[in-house]
């Protein structure tokens, strides 16, 4: 059984100079599951997430998500839709008004897709903070004014106040101290236990990719050259670029959960 099933996913960006940031893309992501997607900045990572994220066009292939066909979504029904896959970007200021507190980003997603009156999703608001480990009094604080770990918390509770079956985090920790980093990581990984979550994890360091993810896909020049269970992968990679991702960490370390 499969959530999220992309076949022969395919992106071209014109220009003076065309460039091809999709070539026949195809992976699953089962219910409950991370797969986390590798490779060097510019080989496609972030334009495979736009696309599911339904933020830019697909030229070719299909997408089905939680049985329905994806890309054929538009108007009021991909706007209904889009509660149930959420995404996380690398630097969450950018993905907020630059005046809004944490408690009113969280709220406005809770108005855009619950049908809670106002009382209601005050109250659901003060949950979600509570779930990312926020207190009640960041509500209140602007954005501007939250550390990069705690604004990427807000980001997380925004993501999750729709009730989604998929999140897509593109870069997500990256921009994190190492300290951060790995608390956010258990953050991610309490949120799936408890909330059945599936998660895309994009990243580029493959020891930060490696501890969440249950699987691991392999990207280059905008195609998925491996794609293997997490640890069978670290263990035996069979592409030239996971074995280069993999020489460039010292030590890789943990267990997958």
């Amino acid at each position: 059984m499969t959530l999220l099933t992309v076949n022969g996913l395919t992106k071209s960006y014109t220009g003076a100079r065309g460039v091809l940031a999709l070539s026949d893309v195809s992976l699953a992501i089962a219910p409950g599951e991370t797969l986390g997607l590798i490779g060097p900045s510019g080989c496609g990572k972030s334009t495979l997430a736009r696309v599911l994220a339904r933020l830019v066009p697909a030229d070719q292939g299909s997408v089905t998500f939680d049985g329905q066909d994806w890309l054929a979504l538009h108007g009021g029904a991909l706007r209904r839709a889009r509660g149930r896959l959420q995404m996380v970007f690398q630097d969450p200021a950018a993905a907020f008004h630059p005046r809004a507190t944490a408690g009113g980003a969280i709220t406005e997603a809770l108005r855009l897709q619950s049908p809670l009156a106002a009382p209601a999703r005050r109250l659901r608001m003060a949950e979600l903070l509570a779930q990312v480990g926020l207190d009640a009094d960041f509500a209140h604080r602007p954005l501007r004014d939250l550390s990069g770990g705690q604004r990427q918390r807000v980001a997380i509770a925004r993501a999750i106040a729709t009730g989604p079956k998929l999140i897509i985090l593109d870069e997500a920790v990256s921009a994190l101290d190492a300290g951060v980093r790995g608390q956010v990581l258990d953050l991610l990984v309490d949120l799936q236990k408890r909330l059945g979550l599936s998660y895309l994890f994009i990243g580029h360091d493959i020891a930060v990719v490696r501890a969440i993810s249950h699987r691991i896909a392999v990207m280059e020049a905008g195609r998925i050259v491996e794609e293997a269970d997490a640890e069978a992968l670290l263990r035996a990679p069979q592409s030239d670029m996971a074995r280069r991702l993999i020489a460039a960490v010292p030590s890789i370390k943990g267990t997958i959960p």
